[in-house]
C-alpha cells in the first residue's frame, strides 16, 4: 500500500518533510502501540536510549510518564504509536506535523 502525497506550497512541504526527520530520544522503556492509547495493542517496545523519528502526532489517551503529562502521541512508523510523555522532544506541544 502505498500512500499519496499532494504538495501545494513547496516551503511547507520541506518543513513537514524537515520535521519528520528529525529523531528523538525514548527516555524509559516504552510500550509501542497501534493507536494512541493504551487500549491499543502492543505491537513492541523500545528501550530507553533508542532514538526515534517522529513521522507525525497525534492527540489519544492522557499519559504521564517520565516527560510529564500529554495527551500527544508520536507516530513513529506505520500503525506504530507512543506516547510523547516518553520521548524527550524539548518541548510541551506539537514538533512534528499532525498525524
Amino acid at each position: 500500500m502505498s500512500e499519496q502525497v499532494t504538495i501545494r506550497d513547496t516551503a511547507s512541504a520541506m518543513q513537514t518533510a524537515a520535521a519528520g526527520t528529525r529523531t528523538y530520544t525514548v527516555v524509559a522503556d516504552v510500550n509501542v502501540r497501534s493507536g494512541p492509547g493504551t487500549s491499543y495493542a502492543k505491537v513492541g517496545r523500545i528501550e530507553a536510549g533508542t532514538r526515534v523519528t517522529l513521522h507525525c502526532q497525534t492527540p489519544g489517551q492522557t499519559i504521564t510518564g517520565p516527560t510529564g503529562t500529554t495527551a500527544i502521541w508520536d507516530r513513529i512508523g506505520s500503525g506504530r504509536y507512543v506516547s510523547d510523555a516518553y520521548v524527550r522532544t524539548g518541548s510541551d506541544g506539537y514538533v512534528a506535523p499532525r498525524c
